[in-house]
């Protein structure tokens, strides 16, 4: 049997997962539809438990990325959040996961957000564990783990770029002229 820091590889269908819960009225935001942190605190749920089951360790949240919210869930809707690993690194963990809410008493689904988490697993005295190899069985998986991939190394460029930025920054002719069309005003104070 392989060992946790040197295990085979699992399918993406071995550890996805999908939670469903009510939305309750307790879960409604001012103006009536669901909040979004509640959402986000299920979609951190999910992510955990399906990076988790993957990599044989405790996980935890280090980002999440482009969490979008397509469209309300209401209270009353029965909401599904389903969660597949797309991408493994030799410690992290990017889990896609897409929400949709069904009215359950008019049988109407409809597509509420869509979020990837990048999870980190941990062993014991919080270093960082391995995690076993992801096996791509369909041209859909390929293109999730190669759109993570992507995703992440854009991010890194993204991250640089705007480290050096805030580094090399003054505000001169060329900040001016780049914010002249925004809306904001500078004043700037001695």
């Amino acid at each position: 049997m392989a060992s946790k820091q040197h295990a085979e590889g699992h399918t993406v269908s071995y550890s996805q997962t999908t939670l469903t819960e009510l939305m309750i009225p307790a879960y409604a935001n001012f103006g009536g539809k669901i909040h979004g942190g509640t959402l986000l605190s299920l979609m951190d749920k999910v992510a955990y438990v399906c990076a988790s089951k993957h990599a044989g360790n405790y996980c935890v949240t280090v980002s999440v990325d482009n969490v979008h919210f397509l469209a309300p869930a209401e209270v009353g809707d029965l909401v599904s959040l389903i969660a597949s690993v797309n991408y493994v690194g030799t410690s992290s963990l990017v889990v896609g996961i897409k929400v949709i809410a069904e009215n359950v008493q008019t049988a109407t689904v409809k597509h509420t957000n869509t979020s990837y988490f990048t999870m980190v697993a941990k062993s014991e005295g919080s270093t960082k564990a391995i995690v076993p190899p992801l096996i791509l069985e369909s041209a859909e998986e390929i293109r999730r783990f190669a759109a993570a991939l992507k995703r992440r190394r854009l991010r890194s460029y993204v991250t640089g770029r705007m480290d050096d930025y805030k580094a090399d920054f003054t505000v001169d002719e060329e900040t001016h002229s780049f914010l002249a069309q925004e809306r904001c005003e500078i004043r700037l104070r001695d």
